[in-house]
């Protein structure tokens, strides 16, 4: 859905997750604390690639990689420049049968330096405008555990409203209808692999 796509907003730029993200994707995962809080299970450096394969070609799912545009170069960048850029990704869902204008959303800064600094945000905005836009989505959704209050803020503070919870999942459910909000504009382009990069 967006294998060609590059977005920049403010301090991100988000890509398509390719080959060359996937090692250091791969090392995120390991952490306790990313798994807890995006309810993750670790898996191989093969099944991390295979899931990378999923994203990119399944029609029902579509994810981003963030960069801190502050870490890349003004001129070419290099498949090491963007590695070294990466500060986390957000994906969105499109899995409910019965309504085709709605998207789950979900969001991981993995960089613990690049958090509390709005990207978060901005990324998700990006994300609701590319799907709004591209996809004709009008209805967000985030499920979001009682112990993720980083997300949980995020998420409220960009108008989401709780319509459910869950104790025995320990999730509340949070959606957002589309309203055309007054959101900073995206710059949308295409996306060229760094040089010696595999998709």
């Amino acid at each position: 859905l967006n294998e060609h796509t590059q977005i920049r907003a403010g301090p991100v730029v988000m890509v398509p997750y390719s080959k060359h993200h996937v090692l250091r994707y791969h090392e995120w995962m390991k952490s306790p604390e990313l798994q807890e809080l995006t309810a993750s299970e670790p898996l191989s450096l093969d099944e991390e690639y295979a899931m990378q394969r999923s994203w990119r070609e399944d029609v029902d799912k579509l994810t981003f990689i963030l960069l801190d545009s502050t870490k890349l170069p003004a001129g070419p960048i290099s498949v090491e420049d963007e590695v070294a850029a990466m500060i986390g990704d957000v994906n969105i869902f499109l899995n409910d049968p019965d309504d085709q204008h709605a998207g789950e959303l979900e969001i991981m800064i993995a960089e613990a330096g690049a958090r509390g600094g709005g990207r978060g945000t901005v990324a998700l905005q990006a994300m609701m405008q590319y799907a709004h836009t591209r996809l004709g989505l009008t209805r967000f959704i985030a499920k979001i555990g009682y112990d993720n209050a980083p997300s949980h803020h995020v998420f409220t503070r960009l108008g989401f409203l709780t319509v459910s919870r869950s104790d025995i999942f320990r999730e509340e459910t949070l959606e957002l209808a589309w309203a055309a909000p007054a959101w900073p504009a995206v710059e949308e382009s295409a996306y060229a692999l760094p040089a010696g990069a595999d998709a």
